[in-house]
């Protein structure tokens, strides 16, 4: 693997250097400079390659970015259609226009950070420029697992951080002045702030898994709209999982099931229609919330109330998990940790109590011991002749308390 360095003469006069090294098929490689330094470094930074075993064919790398996006999009085929269409966005608005006519082993480091830096210059928000970046190192992954380029450029660039926004949480009563506010749609207010499912969940929920008798519901399948069409596919987790049906939504969710069959929608349009989101929020939602006089309220923040219901209940970080439907208790803590600081009080509480009735318990039995009772082998006064301090190993001499009664 070890290369060469030639000096040759051109046809004007000049040197040039020609370095050569084989890569491990045996193919040789050259390339031509005007200065020897630039040879050597050349070739070493192939010879460090290729020991490293990171030496990638220059050819494999020509490929531009815009093409290799092209290929990586379409190979993602365990994507739901609503990811597929955020990625494509994400390519065409940020990431293409500025890498699209780059070669992949063009792409740096520090470019890459620039860009970042610039992309939130422009304003864009810390979640998107952070997604667009997800994107641009997910592809240039795959160009490292197919030998294109030794390593991702993208990756450990700073990101801007993302704050989360404060979950909006409504009371009973809110929720139930919204749900009459909303009319006919009310039992649909209720379903998704007493159940905390998805909207395109709650939108797919068909008549075949209500079980009245259990009052369960089951979650297997969700609908989001995408470019205009209603699409159909697992939930978000990919997870089915079952929620409970609360009492006070049996008689109007099995009045929503009179005449339809298994496999019809439990809760549709007035026109019989899969419900869609920005439709039924126009029309429906935020009617009703302006109608209550209440600010600042997206139907996401029915998912939150059910959280803050279900933990105000008594439920536990688990339970509400599999209610929701999160991948993760952890997730279900970064998103409403603050809902249980109620329960850290309580648990310090309970510890403080257990803490003050052990230390009690440890004072009544050292008061319950006799007195006469010694440990074997323990000296006592009485037979060494006095209180400390007055104590002589010669017996035949008193004490001088003992003299003076004496």
């Amino acid at each position: 693997m070890a290369g060469s360095i030639a000096a040759l003469k051109t046809s004007d006069g000049t040197t040039r250097y020609r370095a050569r090294y084989r890569d491990p098929s045996g193919r040789q490689h050259e390339r031509r400079f005007a200065r020897k330094i630039d040879a050597r470094r050349w070739l070493e930074e192939a010879t460090s390659a290729l020991v490293t075993h990171t030496w990638t064919a220059p050819e494999r790398g020509r490929v531009t970015v815009a093409v290799w996006a092209e290929q990586w999009l379409s190979a993602q085929v365990g994507l739901k259609p609503s990811s597929r269409q955020r990625y494509a966005s994400l390519l065409r608005a940020h990431i293409l226009p500025t890498w699209g006519a780059h070669r992949l082993a063009d792409v740096r480091h520090a470019d890459v950070a620039t860009w970042v830096a610039r992309t939130l210059e422009c304003g864009f928000a810390p979640a998107t420029v952070r997604q667009a970046h997800r994107v641009l190192s997910l592809l240039l992954d795959l160009a490292v697992r197919d030998g294109r380029i030794p390593r991702n450029p993208a990756q450990r660039v700073p990101l801007p951080r993302v704050t989360r926004d404060e979950p909006r949480f409504l009371t009973r009563d809110e929720v139930e002045r919204l749900a009459d506010a909303a009319g006919e749609d009310g039992d649909i207010i209720r379903l998704l702030a007493y159940t905390g499912l998805r909207f395109g969940e709650m939108a797919a929920l068909r008549v075949r898994r209500v079980d009245f008798l259990r009052r369960r519901l089951t979650i297997a399948e969700s609908v989001t709209e995408v470019a205009g069409q209603a699409v159909f596919g697992t939930p978000k987790t990919h997870q089915q999982r079952t929620v409970p049906l609360p009492e006070l939504l049996v008689d109007t969710l099995s009045q929503r099931c009179a005449g339809k069959h298994r496999d019809d929608f439990l809760l549709t349009t007035s026109s019989g229609t899969v419900l869609r989101l920005r439709n039924w929020r126009r029309l429906v939602f935020d009617p009703a919330v302006r109608a209550v006089g209440l600010t600042d309220v997206t139907p996401h923040d029915l998912r939150h109330t059910a959280a803050s219901l279900a933990v105000a209940s008594g439920a536990s970080v688990k339970a509400v998990q599999r209610m929701l439907g999160h991948a993760s208790a952890a997730m279900t803590l970064d998103v409403y940790s603050g809902l249980f600081d109620d329960d850290l009080s309580d648990l310090a509480a309970r510890m403080d109590a257990a803490a003050r009735e052990a230390a009690s318990a440890r004072v009544g039995a050292v008061w319950a011991q006799p007195s006469s009772g010694q440990a074997p082998g323990r000296k006592t006064a009485a037979r060494h002749g006095g209180p400390r301090g007055d104590r002589t190993h010669n017996p035949r001499i008193k004490s001088p308390l003992l003299c003076q009664l004496s």
